[in-house]
């Protein structure tokens, strides 16, 4: 059987109906003006940020256009119809049941984060992160008085999951110190763990008993694959009696990060009295067209992100077998959620700066391992929410500057011919 034979079938067209030949790195580039764009050199390929190539849905496109054409671009002072967007997305996928009136509005996920140890936690303390993690929470979590603890997650050479290191968690949380604070990344990034409930439930019961305060980051949890089960976090909470707030937005799972609105939920009443004394500038400072935005996208573009799950685990696939075949000593970690996927390099051959290497000398943009914290070393992230055939180019460059004294890799194919779906018609409009 041939290479081309061993390739996933993937579509040829985008959620949106774009064809992936309109999503062509160098034609992006003309198009959009975000940071993915214009960071690096017009010859590297960029695959770091967490934003996808997809055309944003176009009920959304039609949502931010009409309040740009009624001139309603002003201030905002509350979720208004977001709240009841939000929990019948939240009941409908997750059979989490969220009262309007404990959902309050953030400018994103990370101001959600902050501000909501701002009030939980106003005194600081210690906070404990799960690492690898986001690089982000090490920067935000500068604004706020905390000594960050990194407890590195579980894992085990024979078996390819990571997971949730609650014995070192409670070690931490059970120590002389003691813990004040813990952010829980849910989905986690990078890995793309979806965490176990029986996990959930033993961090929640942790952070009761030892007065944790637990605010869940579930930014990815739109995009959980299928077959997959997410669990919010709140719920959770809230039986085993711990304070823990959630914060949400559809920014990642429809392409939104520069719209500028989250939602903070709290698990129970207890913590609805903390977000209560938010500043009123968190509210305000929220883009109404994000909030109109949101509201399209959890009411009316749900399938749409459906097909862009569809296509992230068609190209996750797509980059496992041209991982196996051409990157030999680099280990894949396959992600249950989300768009993001973590390579592991240190037996590639390429030192102990893989990221370095791939930029400069096959001019790819990744995300560096060692920002992640404790465990990242060695490792890149690379953001798979693109057409295939940027994957492809992607890994035949990372391929061309592996050492010689590594197998020869195989050549890459040209992408399967397949049968373009029918595109949405509003798609251009």
């Amino acid at each position: 059987m041939s290479d081309t034979d061993c390739a996933p079938r993937l579509a040829s067209a985008d959620p949106s109906g774009v064809p992936f030949a309109a999503l062509d790195p160098e034609l992006l580039r003309t198009q959009r003006t975000s940071i993915k764009w214009s960071r690096f050199g017009e010859d590297v390929l960029p695959l770091f940020v967490a934003e996808m190539d997809f055309a944003v849905a176009p009920e959304i496109r039609r949502a931010m256009i009409e309040r740009v054409e009624a001139s309603d671009l002003g201030y905002i002072d509350g979720p208004g119809g977001l709240a009841a967007a939000f929990s019948d997305f939240a009941r409908d996928r997750w059979s989490w049941h969220v009262p309007h009136d404990r959902v309050h509005l953030a400018t994103d996920v990370a101001t959600a984060v902050v501000e909501a140890l701002r009030v939980g936690r106003p005194n600081g303390g210690r906070l404990a992160l799960s690492t690898p993690t986001y690089p982000g929470f090490f920067e935000m979590l500068e604004e706020v008085p905390f000594d960050v603890v990194e407890i590195p997650l579980a894992l085990s050479e024979a078996a390819p999951e990571v997971r949730l290191d609650l014995a070192a968690i409670q070690r931490v949380f059970a120590s002389a110190e003691g813990v004040d604070a813990f952010v829980l990344c849910n989905p986690h990034n990078p890995h793309g763990l979806v965490h176990a409930p029986e996990d959930l439930s033993e961090l929640a019961r942790l952070a009761a008993a030892h007065d944790v305060f637990v605010v869940s980051d579930e930014i990815h949890a739109p995009l959980t694959f299928s077959g997959v089960e997410f669990t919010p976090f709140a719920p959770i909470a809230a039986e085993a009696g711990a304070l823990s707030v959630s914060a949400l937005s559809a920014s990642k799972g429809w392409n939104l990060a520069g719209a500028k609105c989250a939602v903070l939920v709290a698990a129970d009443a207890r913590a609805d009295e903390l977000l209560r004394r938010l500043p009123p500038e968190t509210v305000t400072r929220v883009s109404i067209l994000g909030l109109h935005a949101n509201i399209a996208a959890f009411e009316n573009a749900r399938a749409w992100l459906d097909r862009a799950i569809a296509q992230v685990e068609a190209n996750v696939e797509l980059l496992a077998e041209l991982v196996a075949r051409h990157l030999p000593g680099v280990r894949l970690q396959r992600p249950q959620a989300g768009y993001l996927v973590w390579l592991d390099f240190r037996a590639a051959g390429l030192g102990d700066d893989p990221y370095s290497r791939i930029l400069h000398d096959a001019r790819v943009a990744l995300n560096d391992g060692a920002a992640f914290g404790s465990g990242g070393s060695g490792h890149v992230r690379i953001n798979v929410a693109c057409a295939p055939q940027t994957i492809r180019e992607a890994v035949a460059r990372i391929a061309s500057i592996l050492p010689e004294s590594l197998p020869a890799p195989h050549p890459i194919p040209a992408p399967h011919p397949t049968t373009a779906p029918v595109p949405d018609p509003e798609a251009s409009r």
